[in-house]
């Protein structure tokens, strides 16, 4: 749950009731999460789901990189919109979980598209020399200054960028924080607000997604 749902959860419940229905898969995918993880509202959930599914269509794009798998709620609302030659590369180190993610990529229709990586994110922004047209981060938030960092050579002119938690349960607001998570998250939206090769707008959706376009 959020800092915007615990503060609002009728608001909520009416923007789910107002959005395009959640696909089968993504439903049973969301009730296993929650039924076996301890951690289930690490998912990216409906409403998140909804914006990546429709952005990716919107984009279509050919390469799509995801850090943070958790269980592949995400990752199968952004494959959604892949071109028919495109894939989507995930990352994640959790090796316990992984039997999840890998369960419902198999049986879903872009499990030709989906590269899944048990690896570090930093390791693979090192090495690879892929060019990414949508990429969406929800992993350790200590982490987020140095994957945008690393990123940001991984992309080009029309590239889209979403970093999630970027409002960290309204933390960010804090003058002098205690938190390395929270100072890692202001740093951030402080380096990409600044940054003149990206356009960007932090949508108050769930914990905040930072969005962001190369120009």
């Amino acid at each position: 749950m959020s800092f915007f749902e615990e503060k609002n959860p009728e608001m909520d419940r009416y923007l789910e009731t107002h959005a395009s229905s959640e696909p089968e898969v993504l439903k049973k995918l969301r009730k296993e999460t929650y039924q076996k993880t301890t951690q289930p509202h690490m998912i990216s959930g409906y409403q998140q789901g909804r914006l990546l599914t429709i952005i990716s269509k919107m984009i279509q794009p050919k390469n799509i990189l995801e850090i943070g798998t958790f269980t592949g709620y995400a990752t199968l609302c952004l494959a959604s919109g892949l071109a028919k030659d495109g894939k989507i590369t995930t990352l994640d180190i959790n090796e316990d979980l992984a039997y999840i993610p890998q369960k419902y990529f198999s049986e879903s229709e872009y499990s030709n598209q989906i590269d899944f990586k048990l690896c570090n994110a930093k390791d693979f922004l090192q090495q690879t020399d892929e060019v990414f047209d949508l990429v969406f981060i929800d992993a350790d938030k200590e982490s987020y200054a140095e994957y945008f960092r690393l990123i940001k050579p991984k992309t080009k002119s029309g590239s889209v960028l979403m970093f999630d938690n970027v409002l960290w349960y309204g933390k960010v607001l804090e003058e002098y924080p205690t938190l390395k998570s929270t100072q890692i998250i202001q740093e951030l939206n402080n380096l990409i607000a600044k940054d003149d090769d990206f356009e960007n707008l932090i949508l108050p959706l769930r914990d905040g997604v930072n969005f962001l376009r190369r120009k």
